[in-house]
This record gives C-alpha cells, sequence and structure tokens, in this order.
C-alpha cells in the first residue's frame, strides 16, 4: 500500500472515520433496527470495524493519494469496488467473528450511504479546484470577441462550455454555432444555437456581427476542412482551431488551447499517420546516432526515435544551441534513455571514425547537410564538401563500424536537378545505393519535398514579410512545390528505416503539389488583411537553382508499391562501385586543384555536371574542356593515390 501523509489525506481519514459510523447510524434508523442495534453496549466497537473495513480498502485501492482535481470515471470505479468491498467484508466480520448479526438491508442502506459520503468529500475537491480556476481565468464579457463556432460535436461542445465559464484559454462570447449535420441545425449546446450550416457562414457573420470563428471539427477530412477554411478566411474574423478532444486525456480536457490556424491546416490532403510503433523494432533497445540532430528534421527524428525506448540516442550536429536545447527537451521527458550530444562535422572524417568506434552505434539517421538552394549556388565547394564528402564519410564509418541500418535523408531536388544542392543530394544517393551492394549494412535512402516550419522554409518567411507590412516576395506566380509537416517527414524516415532491405530510395505520396502563390494569399487573409490593399504580392523570378515544379521520380525510375499504402520505393538503374568511385575521384580532385579561398564556383557546378547526367544546371557551365584547362591552370590534379581512403577503395570493395 502507497500512503502519502498530506493535509488533504488525513482529512479523508478522519472524514471516513466520522463517514463510516454515520452511515450505520443512519442506516440503522431507516430500516427501522435502531431499537435493536443501540441496545449493545458494543455497538461502538462494531462501527469501529465497519469503519476500519472501510480505511483498508479505500487505502489499498489508493483512494488516499489521488489528485481529486482531476478526478474521473476511473476513480469513481475503484471507490464503488472500495466500499463495496468493505461493506462485504465488514458484515462477515460481524457474522463470523464478532457474532452481532444485522439484516442484510442494514449493510446495503449504510454502503450506500457511506459511498455518497465519500464521493461527496472527493469530489468536492475537484468542482473547488475548478471553480477557482475559472474565477481567476474569468475574462469580462465586453472584452470577449463575439464567437462563431464550427462543430457541435464533441469538440464543439467543450469550446462553448469552457467560453461560456469565461475561460481565459478559451476567450470568446460564443454567440452562434453551425454545423452541416442537419439533425444538429436548431438545437442548443450550453445555451448556443446551432442556426445553421457552414455554407451559411458568410451571412452569419454579418448578421451577428461575428469577430472570431473557432473551427470545431478536428475529425473532418482534409478536403472538407480546406473547404471551410477557404469560406472563412473570406471573412475579416480572427480564425481559430483546436485539437481532437478524442486524442486527449480526461486531465487534458480542461487545458487544451485555442491555436491559430497555421499553413499545416490549409493543406488539400490528409496529413499521412503512419503507424511507426509497428516497424520500429529495430529502434528498441538499440543505440541510434542522428547525424544533423540538432536541425528541423533531425530533432524530430530524435523525438520520435525515443518513443520506442532506443538503449540510447547520440545527437550529433556541429550547432551546438539547438542541440542543447533538444539535449535538455529530451532528458526532461526520458529519464530512462542515455541520450548523448557530441558536437563536430560530419567533414572531420577522423571524428567520424572517433565517433563510430566509440559509441558502435546500431542506427544512424544521416540528417546533416547544407539545404538551402540560393546558398549552395553560391558556395557550389562547401555543398560538395558537406553534403558529398559528408555522406561518404558517414557512410564509410557506418560499413567499418558494423551499423545494422543507415538511413539517408535525401530530397525532390535530387530528382533531374538544376541546382548545386539538388546534384549534392543526388550523388549522396549514389553513394548509398553503392553501399548498399556491398556492405553488410543495410543502406536506403528517403526521398521527400519541402518541409512545413523547416528551418529557412518559404512559410516562416511569408510570416516575418506580412509581419512587417510587406511585401510578399514570390519567385513566380506558377511555381508549385511538394509539402509535408516535420512530424510526417520524421514518421516517413523510421518507417523506411523498418522496412529497408537495402539500397531501396522511399517516397512518400504527397499529394498534389501546392500552389506558392495560393498559399501566400491565404497567409495574408488568415492575418486579417486584404492581399493588394494592406498587402502587396511582388514577383522577384525564379532565384539561382531553383525549379519551376518540383519532381518525385526520375525518367528512368519506376514506382514499386509497399505493404504501406502511402509509401512506395522508386527503382533506377544499378550504380556501379566503379563509376561512384571514378566519379568521387573527379570531384575530389577538382576541389584539391583550386585554392582554398577560391569562389571559382563555375568549377565545382561543371565537375559536378560532369559527374551527374541528370544534373542540368539553369545557367551556363564550363565545358569539360574548359574545365580541364581551368583547372589546370590553378595546379596540377592529386594522383589517385593520396585521395581519401574512402572513395579510392570503393572499386576494390
Amino acid at each position: 500500500m502507497n500512503f502519502k501523509l498530506t493535509g488533504r489525506s488525513i482529512f479523508l481519514v478522519l472524514w471516513d472515520v466520522a463517514a463510516s459510523y454515520l452511515a450505520l447510524t443512519l442506516a440503522a434508523y431507516g430500516t427501522n433496527q435502531a431499537a435493536d442495534i443501540f441496545t449493545s453496549t458494543d455497538v461502538l466497537f462494531n462501527f469501529g470495524t465497519m469503519a476500519a473495513c472501510n480505511l483498508v480498502f479505500l487505502l489499498a485501492l489508493r483512494l488516499y493519494n489521488s489528485l481529486w482535481q482531476y478526478a474521473s470515471s476511473g476513480e469513481v470505479m475503484r471507490l464503488l469496488a472500495a466500499t463495496a468491498a468493505a461493506a462485504f467484508s465488514g458484515a462477515l466480520i460481524h457474522y463470523l467473528a464478532l457474532g452481532w448479526r444485522l439484516p442484510i438491508r442494514v449493510y446495503f442502506v449504510a454502503w450506500i450511504l457511506f459511498l455518497f459520503f465519500a464521493g461527496a468529500a472527493r469530489f468536492a475537491f475537484r468542482y473547488i479546484y475548478h471553480g477557482r480556476r475559472m474565477l481567476q481565468r474569468r475574462a469580462p464579457e465586453s472584452a470577449r470577441p463575439r464567437t462563431l463556432i464550427i462543430g457541435a460535436g464533441e469538440t464543439g461542445s467543450l469550446t462553448i462550455r469552457r467560453m461560456v465559464g469565461g475561460d481565459y484559454a478559451m476567450q470568446g462570447l460564443p454567440v452562434i454555432a453551425v454545423d452541416d449535420d442537419p439533425d444538429k441545425v436548431g438545437l442548443r449546446i450550453h445555451g448556443v444555437k446551432v442556426v445553421g450550416r457552414t455554407g451559411d457562414i458568410l451571412n452569419l457573420v454579418n448578421c451577428y456581427e461575428i469577430e472570431q470563428i473557432v473551427v470545431a471539427i478536428p475529425s473532418a477530412s482534409a478536403a472538407e476542412r480546406k473547404r471551410i477554411y477557404d469560406i472563412c478566411i473570406q471573412t475579416d474574423c480572427h480564425l481559430l482551431t483546436l485539437p481532437n478532444v478524442r486524442d486527449l486525456r480526461m486531465d487534458e480536457l480542461d487545458d487544451v488551447r485555442l491555436r491559430e490556424v497555421d499553413v499545416a491546416d490549409l493543406l488539400s490532403r490528409e496529413e499521412v499517420m503512419l503507424n511507426t510503433r509497428l516497424v520500429s523494432g529495430y529502434l528498441a533497445g538499440r543505440c541510434v546516432l542522428i547525424t544533423g540532430g540538432g536541425g528541423s528534421i533531425g530533432s524530430e527524428l530524435a523525438r520520435q526515435v525515443c518513443t520506442v525506448a532506443p538503449r540510447q540516442l547520440v545527437i550529433f550536429d556541429i550547432y551546438e544551441n539547438t542541440a542543447y536545447e533538444l539535449e535538455q527537451e529530451l532528458k526532461g521527458r526520458y529519464s530512462d534513455i542515455d541520450i548523448r550530444v557530441e558536437i563536430g562535422s560530419v567533414r572531420d572524417e577522423p571524428r567520424l571514425q572517433r565517433l563510430f568506434g566509440h559509441y558502435r552505434p546500431d542506427v544512424v539517421f544521416h540528417a546533416a547537410a547544407h539545404k538551402h538552394v540560393p546558398l549552395m549556388e553560391a558556395n557550389p565547394r562547401e555543398a560538395v564538401l558537406n553534403n558529398v564528402f559528408g555522406t561518404l564519410n558517414a557512410v564509410s564509418a557506418a560499413d567499418k563500424h558494423g551499423v545494422r541500418n543507415f538511413i539517408f535523408i535525401s530530397t525532390d531536388k535530387a530528382v533531374n536537378p538544376t541546382s548545386v544542392m539538388g546534384a549534392t543530394k543526388r550523388m549522396g544517393e549514389m553513394i548509398v545505393q553503392c553501399y548498399a551492394n556491398r556492405s553488410k549494412t543495410i543502406f536506403t535512402a528517403v526521398r521527400f519535398g519541402n518541409v512545413l516550419g523547416s528551418h529557412g522554409s518559404v512559410i516562416p518567411n511569408f510570416k516575418r514579410q506580412i509581419a512587417s507590412g510587406g511585401p510578399v516576395t514570390i519567385t513566380h506566380p506558377e511555381i508549385t512545390r511538394y509539402f509535408m509537416t516535420i512530424p510526417e517527414s520524421a514518421r516517413l524516415v523510421v518507417t523506411a528505416g523498418g522496412m529497408a532491405q537495402g539500397g531501396e530510395i522511399f517516397i512518400l505520396n504527397m499529394g498534389e503539389p501546392v500552389r506558392i502563390d495560393d498559399l501566400a494569399r491565404k497567409l495574408i487573409r488568415l492575418s486579417g488583411l486584404e492581399v493588394g490593399t494592406d498587402i502587396q504580392i511582388e514577383y522577384v523570378g525564379l532565384r539561382c537553382g531553383e525549379k519551376l515544379y518540383e519532381e518525385l521520380l526520375m525518367g528512368s525510375e519506376k514506382p514499386v508499391p509497399t505493404e504501406v499504402a502511402d509509401i512506395m520505393i522508386s527503382t533506377g538503374e544499378p550504380v556501379l562501385p566503379a563509376e561512384v568511385s571514378r566519379k568521387l575521384d573527379c570531384l575530389s580532385s577538382c576541389l584539391a586543384a583550386l585554392p582554398e579561398d577560391s569562389y571559382a564556383g563555375d568549377e565545382v557546378k561543371a565537375c559536378l555536371a560532369a559527374q551527374i547526367p541528370t544534373y542540368h544546371p539553369d545557367s551556363p557551365v564550363l565545358s569539360i574542356e574548359d574545365l580541364d584547362q581551368s583547372l589546370a591552370t590553378a595546379g596540377s590534379r592529386l594522383e589517385a593515390g593520396s585521395l581519401p581512403e574512402a572513395h579510392s577503395q570503393l572499386e576494390a570493395r
């Protein structure tokens, strides 16, 4: 039995003793047995026996240490079981040990009364607690915006109830509600009438002088939510939403908060909810290493990996601030997992070899990369060193130290690339596929599109521009992109790792591409502003290396379905080790021949184009002859024998 002595538990014990005596006394008079019961000289002792039984069973079922301010049906059932067991046990002791025999109806009535008294005392804590919270958080009615609630289900009911109570965490004055279920129209929820359907929103906003709209239908399909959001953003109302109450625990219902509608809500497809637990057995009890672990994708990967209980998680990143913040977050949530942070660069091969040798990771997620397209166009040398040779270093270390699974994170920009970043990622895919054919390690790659909310993505940039008064800059009115959320991307990577056999490139079904222009206009409307009046949109032209639209498959690749409906595998021409080794040697020679302070990006781009046939830069680059001449001028190439060991030995493998 676990009993923590507090002022509240002492009060409940004393209350239950008194309630036991009171319940038996009232039961005696209520059943006309008082004359017989109170003639006995042992009545107080016998009543005390019943009180002791009540205390023992209530203590056994931990009903003195529960947080009654969060009490729910679980506590009610335990209270019912404890009091019933105590009444039955007390009656047996009276009959068998004490020879004190009362009619069964006395015990039954006493049990009902005691259950009422004990429950009333405990649930009083809940209502006192919430009453104080509502008084503390209650906002004056005049300061609460007139609100229309979309949805008359569980989530809508919760929203209206808390708004009626004046909860500061869910501010608003609920005026009307709408729902597309015709059976609900005309009904009232906590006094608020369901006056129409979602198609009536525009008229209702004007008729009832609505200032705020709360979308409380999280279980609706993506297409249905998109239709409703498209209607709502035509109004001047503040638009909010909240999570589905069915996904929350009972003790979270009173703390759920309204949130701003974000761009992920505006996507016209359902977020893919892969069940990573079905395939994540390869992570449980293992040592997992994440390169680039402090980044947007790496940090979300770390969070999802921790949910399946790895033995150890190693976060490797060159930027210590985000890595440190992630370490503190995860250690606060997962005290049973050994979480380590190591600072360093994947370009430092000796550092990587020492890292792998020390931790002996079972699984590696390689997320470290330079990813910003315009920056890498201006710094192609750094892109090759980090994205190509950094990947080679990580792959080589994984092979040498017997890693079981290695998952490389690629991008849709690697498909028929027009940018340096895309070309280096395509080279990374080739390295991974090459090693997959030769190593005991299971090497695989995952290819996906733009990630909403990641560092440097277009949406945060739009929000900053809107906040500063505009203009919002878009490269081209017809530019489109595939989008996915950060959790989606991490789930895809974890799932792909569990499905991999070696050499695959996994791709997520990302639906239809989204026009960036449409997305920008919706963001402006969500901010309560008008396009062309409050915020201007300017088209600035495609940036260097940027494509008008992205692709998920190259012409030579064919998609193959998997057992997971939303994931497919890309298959293409096999990658020969000798060919990959030659390409790496050429890139290494090119970089070595250029001075360290050289900004000669054309030479690097030309060399990339020579090694990756699908790479078509959007600006002219040097011909092979010009490249040879440029390199000869800069200095003679390195001899093959002095190349880094990792790729000079690829062909030999």
